[in-house]
């Protein structure tokens, strides 16, 4: 993707309390594009199984992230723009989301692991514990520098995290 042009979709990426839901809902509404909770594309086995206490497996993830690549290209192909929050910790993962399109762009929430343990510890009504988040840093790979992924910093206010998104991205809200 050429510097400037608006990609039809972005993948707000971190692990689980970096605040995926959070900053993609403002970043959507920013923008005025649809915004995606990558969570609603699991099925159900799945929240189960994180419900308790149990990380998936890759074998768990592949139809989860197939069915959000799915979503990226349907909207992607009706000139449609989107938000998607996804953890999409692995590459292989951000492969299947991504799949050589030049029109998706990542966004890491990059943050340590005892600030989000604190993020995690306050949050309530999430089926991910807070027990979990070893594994997640565990199976992170943070995003190499050919995979064109924009990296915030998540030690800041929402709106301060969304300017600087925005700012890198070289967007304007529509």
């Amino acid at each position: 993707m050429a510097q400037g042009d608006v990609p039809c979709a972005l993948v707000v990426m971190g692990v689980s309390g970096a605040g995926k839901s959070t900053i993609a809902e403002a970043l959507a509404a920013r923008l005025g594009w649809r915004c995606e909770d990558g969570d609603r594309f699991h099925p159900a086995s799945n929240v189960a199984k994180m419900s308790a206490g149990q990380p998936l497996t890759d074998e768990d993830r592949w139809p989860w992230l197939r069915a959000i690549a799915d979503e990226i290209d349907r909207l992607c192909g009706k000139e449609q723009r989107a938000v998607f929050a996804c953890s999409a910790l692995k590459r292989s993962y951000r492969e299947v989301l991504v799949h050589d399109r030049n029109d998706v762009r990542l966004i890491f929430l990059d943050g340590t692991q005892a600030l989000i343990a604190a993020r995690l510890a306050a949050r309530k009504g999430h089926f991910m514990p807070p027990g979990l988040l070893d594994s997640q840093f565990l199976t992170l790979e943070r995003p190499a520098p050919d995979e064109n992924a924009i990296i915030v910093s998540i030690d800041a206010a929402v709106e301060t995290i969304v300017d600087d998104i925005v700012r890198q991205l070289k967007l304007s809200p529509t």
